[in-house]
């Protein structure tokens, strides 16, 4: 066992699943963590492990290390479906390239955990599978287009559109599109990425620069500080473009949006409604807030993919 990985950790309190029941595989890769999940056909976890390894490794050992940890399922899953940060080819089930981490770059993750797991096993993105997770178990339940969309230090949005999640070939998140010509250096090596204004990182800094105490999103939500509303038209921008393009007209917040209240939530509707006012033949769009587990989310999706290919 390497220095960077600690032990799959069980942390569901409910008893593991029997063997007559049937349960879904869910992973979540990230930069330095693994999670994984036995989740029931309702979407409850029924069963929970974390792993973690170097976050900047170039040694693709402590990433099988750190898989191998995580996936020690109690009960053998009708699939495995795998939520992975940065760009995947689903239909080879590698992931191509992750900029924070050298030995993710070209890593065979399907093989490598059906190895592992001795069931089917699924990739996408991580901000796709969280529409499948919303469509089966959240908000989107019942419609054929809406848009979910990660906020914190992660930054996505995933699309159903006539009823398909849109996930073309080399296609990506959102995170990286251009908002801002003349912006801030991306850890993409690109200029103003919608991710340099419109993640964690942004607030944090901004917030320091400007010398205010609070610098999370309930921190400034509970003073009334005007820099949320600067951070809530930031992430509107993106979904600007979105709706202009798709219209999916409903988009379901993940993550750290949960935390700034329905201030918040208003703030980045209003600028949404402001702009796609010209669409007289839609509604207008509307935004809501997820009310489950922000640390689901993934997991949740992860079980989506696997209902979605049975």
């Amino acid at each position: 066992m390497s220095s960077g990985e600690r032990p799959a950790l069980r942390l569901a309190p409910a008893p593991a699943p029997g063997p007559a029941e049937t349960v879904l595989g869910a992973v979540e890769l990230l930069p330095g963590r693994v999670r994984a999940a036995l989740l029931d056909l309702t979407g409850a976890v029924r069963w929970r492990a974390e792993a973690a390894y170097p976050a900047g490794t170039s040694d693709r050992g402590e990433i099988d290390a750190a898989l191998a940890a995580a996936v020690r399922f109690p009960a053998t899953p009708a699939g495995v479906g795998v939520a992975a940060a940065g760009l995947v080819d689903a239909s080879a089930g590698v992931i191509i390239e992750v900029n924070e981490v050298p030995a993710l770059h070209g890593y065979p993750i399907v093989p490598v955990l059906a190895g592992l797991v001795g069931a089917a096993v699924h990739v996408e993105h991580r901000a796709r599978l969280q529409v499948l997770g919303d469509r089966w178990f959240g908000p989107g339940r019942g419609r054929s287009a809406f848009a979910s969309v990660s906020t914190g230090e992660v930054l996505g949005v995933g699309l159903l559109h006539d009823g398909e999640v849109l996930a073309p070939p080399g296609g990506r998140s959102g995170a990286h599109m251009t908002v801002a010509a003349s912006g801030r250096r991306c850890t993409c090596g690109a200029r103003g990425c919608w991710k340099t204004v419109a993640t964690t990182p942004w607030l944090r800094g901004e917030a320091h620069r400007r010398g205010l105490r609070g610098q999370t999103v309930r921190e400034l939500a509970a003073a009334g500080d005007p820099l949320l509303d600067e951070y809530a038209a930031n992430i509107a921008l993106g979904l600007v473009n979105i709706q202009q393009l798709f219209a999916p007209g409903l988009f379901v917040l993940h993550g750290e949006a949960a935390d700034g209240g329905e201030r918040f939530r208003a703030r980045i509707e209003q600028r949404l409604r402001e702009d796609s006012s010209w669409a007289t033949g839609a509604r207008p769009p509307e935004v809501v807030v997820h009310p489950g587990p922000a640390d689901d989310v993934a997991l949740l999706g992860g079980a989506g993919l696997v209902l979605s290919r049975h």
